[in-house]
C-alpha cells in the first residue's frame, strides 16, 4: 500500500509530540498539557496506524508506555511489566470493548468485571518478600522504573510489614499514589502564607512529591496509596478472580479501593460509570475514570495482551476537567467586600461538558507566580461547581506578542484609592460606604447592632433597597418614608412604620458608634472608642495624618494608614456629610489625655451573668481607657466575674489574675 507523504509527515510530527509530553509527564512530572490532549494527539496517530499498518515502529509512542527514568534513582527493572490500558470514551466504545471480550472467548455468556475508580495519581509498584517491604519503584516506561523505596517508606497507608502469615514468600502489588484534595489544598494554601511555588493539580502534586531525593521532604507530603492489582506473586494467584484477590490484600494491610464492586455485563459497567461520575466530586481524591477488568483470573489468560495493554481490562475515561485554550484578556472584579480579584476572559472552550469564558486568577501575586501574560495559551481547570481557574501556562506556545498585566491603582468601580496589607495578597478598595460593589455590605454593617443599632433593618430587606435602587448610600436610609417600605416583599404598614421610628431614632448615637458604622477597614468597636476619646470630633480626625494617628492607644501604623487612605477619599467625606445633614448626631466626647484615663494599659476579661449588658460595661471600660478581651491570659489585669462564671474564672485564679465581683467593678468604676 502505498502511503502518502502528508500522512508520513503528519506521523512523524505527532510522534515528535507526543515523545515531549512523554518526556514532560512522566521523566519531569510537569505536564505541559491536559490529559484530553495527550488523548486527542494518541488516538489521531492510533487511526494511522491502523489505516497503514507498515507506519508502525518499535519506536511508536504506541507500543510503549511512559520515558525513561531520572538519573537521579537507581533503576528497577519490573519483573513482570508494567502495562498501560486501553481508553473507552464513550458507552459505545464499553459495549465494543464487552463484544471483543465475548467474541475472543467465544461465548455469549455475561462476563462479570471488576469496576473501581481510576485515581489521577502515580503507580507504584511494591514488592514484599516474607510480608517485609524490600522494593518500591515508579512505573517508568513500563519495563524499568526508578527506585523510590525510601520515599514509599514515609507513606502511613503503606504498611512496612504485612500483617497476618498466610502471605505468599513473594508479593508485588500495584497501586497508585495519590494526594487527597484536602491535603493538596493544605499545602497550597501553606505555599502561598510562604511565598512559594503552588502546584497546579493534585497529580502534579503527587508525582512532585514521591520524586524528591531527600524522603524527609516526602515525609511532609499527605501521601496515600490504593491497590488495583499485581506483579509477581511466589506459588500463583492470590485466588480464581481478581476481586477475590484484590480482597485478599485488605486482610495484610494494604489498602484497596473502597468503591471496587463486581458488575454484571456492559450494562453493569455502564451502570457503575455513571454512578461514579454523579460522585465524583464528592471524594476525597481525583480520579478521571472508570477501570473495567475482566474479574474470572483463567479468562484474563485466556484473553492475554497486545503489545502495550491487556485485553481484559479498560478504562473509561470521564470528560476532561483541564483543557487548552487562549488568554485574551484579564479583568478586575470587585467583591462585596472590596477584594479585587483579577479574571481571566478566555476563548470559550468546553471542560467537564461546560463552556467556560471565564476563569478566576486569585491575587496579583497568583498571576506572577505562575507567570501568567495577556495574550498566553493556558490550561484550564474545572472540577465539579468549583470556578473554573488557570492552573498553568503551556510555555511552549507563547508568542512574541503577549502582555504583561499590572493590578490597577484605583477601584475600576468607583475611583477610590486601593490598599494592600504588607502581610495579605489581596488588594482591596478604599471606597466602602460610596463604591457599588460594596454597597450591600456596606450598608448592613452601618446598620448592625454595635453600629447605628437599626432595628429591623435585615440583610433580605438591605438587598430590596438596594436592589430597587432605593438607597445608594447609608444617608439615603434616612430619607425612606412608610409608603416606600411598606410596598415592599414581607413588609406592611405596621413593619415600615416601625423601622421609620428606629432611623429616627438611631440618628442619635455616639462618635464612636458612629466612626465604627463607617466601615473603615481594621477599625473595630475598641479602635473605634480610642480615636472618639482622643480626638473628640470628626472633623479633628478627618485632617489627622498617620503620625498624629499613631499616638492613639492601639493604633499602628497599619491602621493609622487605612484611616487616613479613608478620609483621603473625597466620596467618603460627602457620605458623612450626608449623614449629618439627615440628622445623624453624637454629643461630642471630651478628649482625654492619657493622665485622665486612669486604665490605659489595662486589659480586662468579662464572664458571668451581670445585672448590666456585657456592651454598656464594655463602652464604660472602653472610655476609660481599657482593653476588653475575650479570653483570659497572663497579660490580662482584671476579671469581671458575675453570677455562674465558668472556665474564665477557673482560669483566671490559676493564672493570679486579679477578680472582680460586679460591685468590685462598680466601685472601680466610681473611682
Amino acid at each position: 500500500m502505498t502511503i502518502p507523504q502528508k500522512v508520513h509527515d503528519r506521523v512523524a510530527e505527532l510522534r515528535e509530540e507526543i515523545d515531549y509530553h512523554n518526556y514532560q509527564y512522566y521523566v519531569l512530572d510537569h505536564p505541559q498539557i491536559p490529559d484530553s490532549e495527550y488523548d486527542k494527539l494518541m488516538r489521531e496517530l492510533q487511526r494511522f496506524e491502523r489505516e497503514y499498518p507498515d507506519l508502525v515502529t518499535p519506536e511508536s509512542p504506541t507500543q510503549r508506555v511512559g520515558g525513561k527514568p531520572l538519573d537521579g534513582f537507581d533503576e528497577v527493572t519490573h519483573r513482570v511489566p508494567m502495562l498501560s490500558l486501553d481508553n473507552a470514551f464513550s458507552e459505545e466504545d464499553m459495549q465494543e470493548f464487552d463484544r471483543r471480550v465475548r467474541d475472543r472467548l467465544k461465548t455469549t455468556d455475561t462476563i462479570q468485571y471488576t469496576a473501581e475508580p481510576k485515581l489521577d495519581g502515580l503507580a507504584i509498584n511494591i514488592r514484599y518478600e516474607k510480608g517485609v517491604l524490600v522494593q518500591a519503584a515508579t512505573r517508568g516506561d513500563g519495563a524499568t522504573g526508578e527506585d523510590v523505596t525510601q520515599n514509599v517508606r514515609t507513606i502511613s497507608s503503606v504498611p512496612l510489614r504485612l500483617l497476618g502469615d498466610d502471605y505468599p514468600d513473594v508479593l508485588e502489588v500495584r497501586g497508585e499514589i495519590y494526594m487527597p484534595r484536602a491535603g493538596f489544598e493544605a499545602m497550597n494554601e501553606r505555599a502561598r502564607q510562604a511565598g512559594e511555588k503552588t502546584f497546579a493539580n493534585p497529580r502534579n502534586a503527587a508525582a512532585g512529591s514521591l520524586r524528591q531525593l531527600d524522603s524527609k521532604i516526602t515525609a511532609t507530603r499527605p501521601l496515600a496509596m490504593f491497590c488495583y492489582g499485581f506483579g509477581e506473586i511466589s506459588n500463583g494467584p492470590l485466588g480464581d478472580k481478581q476481586s477475590v484477590s484484590m480482597n485478599k490484600l485488605t486482610s495484610w494491610g494494604l489498602r484497596i479501593s473502597p468503591e471496587l464492586q463486581v458488575v454484571e455485563g456492559a450494562e453493569g459497567c455502564i451502570e457503575y460509570y455513571r454512578r461514579m461520575a454523579d460522585r465524583r466530586e464528592s471524594l476525597d481524591y481525583d480520579i478521571d475514570g472508570v477501570v473495567f477488568k475482566v474479574d474470572n483470573l483463567d479468562l484474563q489468560n485466556e484473553l492475554g495482551f497486545v503489545s502495550r495493554a491487556p485485553r481484559w481490562a479498560i478504562a473509561q475515561k470521564f470528560p476532561a476537567q483541564e483543557e487548552i485554550t487562549k488568554l485574551l484578556a484579564i479583568d478586575v472584579q470587585v467583591g462585596r467586600t472590596g477584594a479585587l480579584t483579577p479574571v481571566a476572559r478566555l476563548e470559550p472552550v468546553n471542560v467537564a461538558g461546560v463552556t467556560v469564558t471565564n476563569a478566576t486568577l486569585h491575587n496579583e501575586d497568583e498571576i506572577r507566580r505562575k507567570d501568567i501574560r495577556i495574550g498566553d495559551t493556558v490550561i484550564i481547570r474545572r472540577a465539579g461547581d468549583v470556578i473554573p481557574q488557570v492552573v498553568q501556562v503551556v510555555l511552549n506556545k507563547r508568542g512574541d506578542d503577549v502582555e504583561k498585566f499590572e493590578m490597577p491603582t484605583a477601584c475600576p468601580v468607583c475611583g477610590s484609592d486601593v490598599i494592600r496589607d504588607e502581610d495579605e495578597a489581596v488588594i482591596r478598595c478604599s471606597g466602602g460606604l460610596y463604591c457599588p460593589a460594596q454597597r450591600k455590605e456596606a450598608i448592613k454593617h452601618f446598620a448592625a447592632r454595635r453600629a447605628l443599632d437599626i432595628e429591623g433593618l435585615g440583610d433580605k430587606l438591605v438587598d430590596q433597597l438596594v436592589e430597587r435602587e432605593l438607597i445608594s448610600t447609608p444617608a439615603d436610609l434616612f430619607r425612606l418614608d412608610v409608603e416606600t417600605v411598606a410596598g415592599l416583599e414581607r413588609m406592611g404598614q405596621k413593619s415600615a412604620e416601625n423601622l421609620i421610628d428606629a432611623l429616627k431614632q438611631s440618628k442619635k448615637t455616639t462618635l464612636s458608634r458612629f466612626l465604627f458604622s463607617l466601615g473603615i477597614r481594621e477599625v473595630g468597636e475598641a479602635t473605634a472608642q480610642a480615636l472618639a476619646l482622643y480626638y473628640g470630633d470628626i472633623q479633628t480626625l478627618e485632617s489627622a495624618d498617620t503620625e498624629s494617628l499613631q499616638e492613639v492607644p492601639d493604633v499602628g501604623p497599619i491602621v493609622a494608614e487605612h484611616i487616613v487612605t479613608f478620609f483621603n477619599q473625597g466620596h467618603n467625606l460627602e457620605v458623612i456629610r450626608q449623614l449629618i445633614d439627615a440628622g445623624v448626631e453624637w454629643e461630642s466626647p471630651k478628649p482625654k489625655t492619657e493622665g485622665e484615663q486612669p486604665l490605659v494599659g489595662k486589659t480586662v476579661v468579662l464572664t458571668g451573668t451581670l445585672s448590666r449588658s456585657r456592651q454598656e460595661i464594655k463602652e464604660e471600660l472602653q472610655a476609660l481607657g481599657a482593653k476588653v478581651a475575650g479570653s483570659v491570659s497572663s497579660k490580662t489585669d482584671f476579671l469581671v466575674a458575675g453570677a455562674d462564671a465558668g472556665s474564665k474564672l477557673t482560669k483566671a485564679e490559676k493564672l493570679g489574675v486579679e477578680v472582680l465581683d460586679e460591685a468590685g467593678l462598680n466601685e472601680l468604676l466610681s473611682q
